[in-house]
């Protein structure tokens, strides 16, 4: 994979799994299709069963751009739609792509540098959400920070290195190829734990923050909620089934919300006592939830503020939201419930 002037660049293959993503795949594509990467390439579109017009949306892009190649994702997953468009497609190097992210012009020629120049099997950057509506902004603020998604380098940054995990990534198609793929039953978190395999076979994973991939954040509570609850879900479900390979910061979410649950019980049964006339001493209960309330705010000022008095706002229920439904979700999937509620939780 050598790329002086004298030697060929290795060819990549963008892969995306598309379902009803109408809003966010054309400019996800075309974010593709202007990469300064001089070597040749292919985009690969796995289209699940969309009901918003994606289809067309896609099919459209594709017939007056033969670059562009759309393949059947018929279960719909965002694994199994890596995996067909990843066994479709015929070049070296594979560049996973979100529907919802925008890869920055010279995202691909960077990335292929670094795997080369590391040796590494995967190489991926950071996650830079950017919100457009005050909501947006919160959440995207939220993503960024370590009260927030807990700081890893692929939300907040960090020095260049090998990685847990990255965020998206451009893989050696053999090197994953030689793992299995993605995991097709996980239907969340399935990039932490295809680097997770590729780890143990004595592979690289590597992160530079010189990548830095546009992603945008989910529009509404309601979505946002949904998210959460199933990432939540799946890396609840992932921890039970890895121990050995997840850090203690999966666990303090799911620690939060216990906390707070049971103090705000135990506050409430002080109050019982003293509408009884005995002493209320289970009202330092309150003392959980009046603490964590207290947490929520400090960071609302400190890291908010710069977005206007609207995002605060926003800031004050997407940070709860995203703490107590991630949270939530990781309680259910390390009781291994995941298969009964992630069907109405997204994708």
């Amino acid at each position: 994979m050598r790329q002086s002037g004298d030697q060929l660049l290795p060819g990549v293959s963008y892969v995306m799994p598309v379902l009803n993503e109408v809003t966010h795949v054309r400019a996800a594509v075309v974010s593709l299709l202007q990469q300064d990467y001089t070597g040749p390439f292919e985009v690969t579109l796995a289209l699940g069963p969309s009901i918003d017009g994606t289809t067309e949306l896609v099919e459209e892009m594709a017939a007056v751009d033969s670059r562009i190649r759309i393949v059947p994702n018929e279960v719909g997953s965002t694994p199994a739609g890596l995996n067909t468009a990843i066994r479709a497609s015929k070049y070296a190097v594979v560049i996973r792509v979100d529907a919802h992210s925008v890869l920055p012009p010279d995202y691909a020629r960077l990335a292929v540098e670094t795997l080369e120049r590391t040796a590494a099997d995967n190489v991926g950057g950071i996650m830079d959400a950017r919100g457009v509506s005050p909501f947006e902004k919160a959440v995207a603020r939220a993503y960024g920070t370590r009260i927030g998604l807990g700081g890893t380098p692929h939300h907040v940054g960090g020095k260049e290195g090998t990685a847990e995990t990255v965020y998206l990534g451009c893989f050696r198609t053999e090197s994953i190829l030689a793992v299995g793929l993605f995991d097709e039953g996980v239907k969340r978190g399935q990039d932490w734990d295809l680097n997770r395999r590729l780890r143990e076979a004595g592979g690289t994973v590597w992160f530079t923050p010189r990548l830095r991939v546009l992603y945008r954040p989910r529009p509404s509570l309601a979505k946002l909620g949904r998210q959460m609850l199933s990432t939540g879900l799946w890396r609840g479900e992932l921890a039970r089934r890895y121990p050995a390979a997840n850090g203690i910061r999966y666990f303090i979410p799911p620690v939060m919300v216990l906390g707070v649950t049971v103090g705000v019980l135990l506050g409430l049964a002080g109050v019982g006592q003293a509408l009884w006339g005995t002493t209320p001493w289970l009202l330092i209960g309150f003392l959980l939830p009046a603490g964590y309330l207290a947490i929520v705010v400090g960071a609302t000022i400190v890291v908010a503020r710069p977005d206007g008095f609207r995002a605060v706002l926003n800031f004050l229920v997407v940070l709860p939201c995203i703490h107590f439904c991630w949270g939530i979700g990781f309680v259910l999937g390390f009781l291994k419930l995941t298969s009964n509620i992630t069907a109405h939780t997204g994708r």
